[in-house]
């Protein structure tokens, strides 16, 4: 599998990262081994990369996938997690199904970009974690919070990464302009930029992976399918974490129905597309269970024929320019799977 360095960092990751929002309980619960079998299968995928966070079923993302990492040679790995929101005991109330988890609610959230918090909310995750460093961290979802992040949270990510206590530092966000500004106005190394540059959502196109190319920084690419609906277009689908539009939906058959016209599944073009721009280092799959992951990996040794993109672009689906549909090293689809350790 494709392995990519982030930046100027010393950190690589996988061209396919596992996302363990979903071993956190989302939307429905995952039973334990279930949760184990899916980090399992990721790494007989070959997948080296894992993304968590607190935010992720009150920190029970964390705890799973550490306990299921733990027997892995630690060097052989790359982790992520992220700060932002600290997870303070409250008496319980229920589940937490109103964050999207389905786990007792006998934690809350509270926002916290300070440098305080976020050193602590690292020392907290290694806890969960039960390992001895992280790799990556990104600061979570600072939509509202853009000053503190700027002006406390990140310059804090910044020692910790001077210190070597972390590889490599970032944002994570569903949204692009902060993210440009992260990669113009910080010296991240990376960002996770979510559901903002997909088959049916190109605005990251506009600003942030020019920018990132320019600056010779990396985006890791979360979201690819749109919370669900380009995994599989159907009315009752969702969106960005709501019930799809029409007319969104309507497009999305449009994108199957081509996809499918040359041979290829809907799930593979939504996973190659946003991997051949030069500036993204790898894509972020969430998974919930074994199978899931094996379909992610298939998905990604496909070869996608350079005529289904031509289509998409001749239908009014894809833009005419701007989205680099060659790989970084010029190859096509099919050759670049052949390389690497899996």
């Amino acid at each position: 599998m494709r392995r990519s360095t982030l930046g100027r960092s010393a950190v690589e990751i996988t061209e396919l990262s596992f996302g363990a929002a979903g071993i956190g309980n989302l939307y429905t619960p995952v039973e334990p081994v279930a949760a184990a079998a899916a980090v399992d299968a990721a790494w007989d995928a070959g997948i080296r990369t894992f993304d968590t966070a607190p935010h992720y079923g009150l920190g029970l993302s964390e705890r799973r996938l550490g306990e299921a990492l733990r027997t892995r040679p630690r060097d052989a790995y790359t982790l992520s997690t992220k700060a932002g929101r600290l997870l303070e005991p409250c008496p319980p109330d229920g589940d937490d199904l109103a964050s999207g988890f389905a786990v007792p609610a006998d934690h809350r959230r509270v926002w916290d970009f300070s440098a305080d918090g976020v050193l602590r909310s690292i020392e907290e995750s290694l806890l969960r974690l039960g390992l001895d460093r992280i790799d990556i961290v990104y600061l979570h979802d600072p939509d509202e919070h853009e000053e503190a992040a700027f002006r406390h949270g990140y310059p804090a990510l910044e020692r910790l990464r001077a210190e070597g206590v972390v590889g490599a530092i970032g944002a994570g966000m569903n949204q692009a302009p902060m993210l440009t500004r992260f990669l113009r106005d910080t010296d991240v190394d990376a960002v996770l930029c979510a559901g903002r540059y997909t088959l049916l959502d190109q605005s990251a196109l506009a600003e942030l992976l020019p920018e990132a190319a320019a600056r010779g920084k990396s985006v890791v690419v979360g979201g690819i399918f749109n919370s669900g609906l380009l995994a599989d277009p159907r009315p009752g689908a969702t969106y960005d974490y709501t019930a799809a539009p029409d007319d969104i939906l309507q497009r999305a058959l449009r994108l199957k129905a081509v996809a499918e016209r040359h041979g290829v599944p809907l799930r593979a073009a939504a996973l190659h597309y946003p991997l051949a721009h030069p500036a993204v280092a790898g894509a972020l799959v969430g998974a919930r269970s074994a199978d899931e992951v094996r379909d992610a990996a298939d998905m990604l040794a496909l070869a996608v024929p350079p005529a289904l993109w031509d289509e998409l672009r001749a239908e009014g689906l894809l833009p005419k320019d701007g989205d680099a549909r060659e790989h970084r090293d010029g190859r096509n689809d099919g050759d670049a799977r052949k390389d690497g350790d899996a």
